[in-house]
């Protein structure tokens, strides 16, 4: 007797490319992923994210905060300065790129943008990191 099973479909292939909306998905799901302590997941996402829309400061900042996150020191350093080249206002960037500096052993660095952080923005945590009084 022959088989009557029906076959499933092949999956759908996407039509055309990705939306705006599929970008902001995947932007918030590496927000998830990155909290969730998956920062290389995060990475793969913000990567079509970025390819899409290399202006985008934000995605940039959450992706240098994954490869920071990921030991991925090198490639965490050169996102965190491209976006102080278009933000040189931007404490966190700062800080974080501080931190990526002191990780790497490069403490003087480290240093001035701790102080840059600190100047930026004086909160109690950058304020301790740069060892200014608060």
């Amino acid at each position: 007797m022959p088989d009557t099973t029906p076959t499933p479909p092949p999956p759908r292939e996407p039509v055309g490319p990705p939306s705006p909306e599929t970008h902001v998905i995947d932007y918030r799901a590496a927000e998830q992923l990155l909290e969730a302590r998956d920062p290389r997941g995060a990475v793969r996402l913000l990567d079509s994210v970025i390819a899409a829309h290399p202006e985008n400061t934000a995605a940039r900042l959450l992706r240098a905060r994954a490869f920071f996150a990921a030991a991925q020191l090198r490639p965490a350093q050169l996102e965190f300065e491209l976006v102080l080249e278009r933000e040189p206002d931007n404490a966190f960037a700062h800080f974080a790129l501080a931190r990526t500096h002191q990780r790497s052993g490069r403490h003087e660095q480290a240093r001035r943008h701790f102080r840059l952080a600190a100047a930026l923005d004086p909160q109690p945590e950058y304020l301790a990191a740069a060892r200014f009084e608060g």
